[in-house]
């Protein structure tokens, strides 16, 4: 595990505060940080499915795309959701229907490709897996506000193209190694369950993160390290300041009190 976290650890600008690990791990905010664990894991898969529908692929393979997202989406946004229903579906609906099709003009299209497709269905069997956590401790899925965490980093992505990319990518790269640091953080104060998932989850996390760096990197086709610092002190500024709200990605417990709502 050392050596898994090692380059995350450099590569983030701080590490999770202590009271955050304090408040997180107390039984009473369980329900609230399985909820939005699990609306993390549908966001990044959507994320990811963003990006190459965006530079990637035809409208054709878009639409691929939109289907295989089409019974995550609907279970989350729906007022009517069947559990039971979702998950008796099983792994088949974690599959492409058909092969995507990189459209001409962007060189990097196919690696794109294969690493987000890679991360979407890693992501959707995540989400998964938390939904059947929460089940089998009878906890209800809800709907929850977003945190300011990755709409702070998403702030101050530059606006033209393709330095847009670039910055959703190295976004991209630090709301996973978040992730996965935190997941590390957690392991040690959760249940033996919970203990082993989050352990379960480093290996893809580390994956992820390298993937959208090298993915940043290729298609910047320059050196990136100064907007990767730039993105490190923004992203260490988001954690370490004070948040009202418990998130995953939230920042350190205001003094006044944390909502979990």
């Amino acid at each position: 595990m050392d050596n898994l976290l090692a380059p995350i650890k450099s590569f983030l600008g701080c590490e999770t505060p202590d009271a955050w690990i304090a408040l997180a791990s107390e039984p009473a905010h369980l329900s609230a940080l399985l909820v939005d664990h699990c609306n993390c894991e549908l966001k990044a898969a959507q994320t990811a499915m963003f990006l190459i529908r965006k530079y990637a692929v035809d409208k054709s393979s878009g639409e691929t795309l939109l289907a295989w997202a089409k019974p995550y989406e609907e279970f989350v946004y729906h007022r009517d959701r069947d559990l039971q229903a979702f998950l008796a579906r099983g792994g088949k609906k974690n599959e492409l229907a058909a092969e995507l099709k990189p459209k001409t003009g962007f060189a990097h299209g196919e690696d794109l490709i294969a690493k987000m497709v890679r991360l979407i269905k890693e992501e959707f069997h995540h989400f998964e897996q938390v939904l059947e956590i929460m089940a089998a401790r009878g906890i209800n899925y809800q709907n929850l506000s977003a945190g300011r965490y990755a709409r702070g980093l998403m702030a101050k992505v530059r606006t033209h193209e393709p330095a847009t990319l670039v910055d959703k990518l190295i976004v991209g790269a630090f709301i996973e190694a978040r992730s996965c640091e935190r997941f590390a953080k957690l392991a040690p104060h959760m249940d033996e369950e919970l203990n082993r998932f989050y352990v379960s989850l480093l290996r893809s996390e580390a994956r992820h993160y390298q993937d959208y760096l090298s993915l940043a990197e290729a298609i910047a086709g320059e050196d990136i390290s100064e907007r990767v610092a730039f993105f490190a002190a923004l992203e260490a500024e988001l954690i370490l300041s004070e948040d009202t709200e418990l998130r995953f990605h939230s920042g350190s417990p205001a003094e006044t009190g944390v909502s979990c709502h």
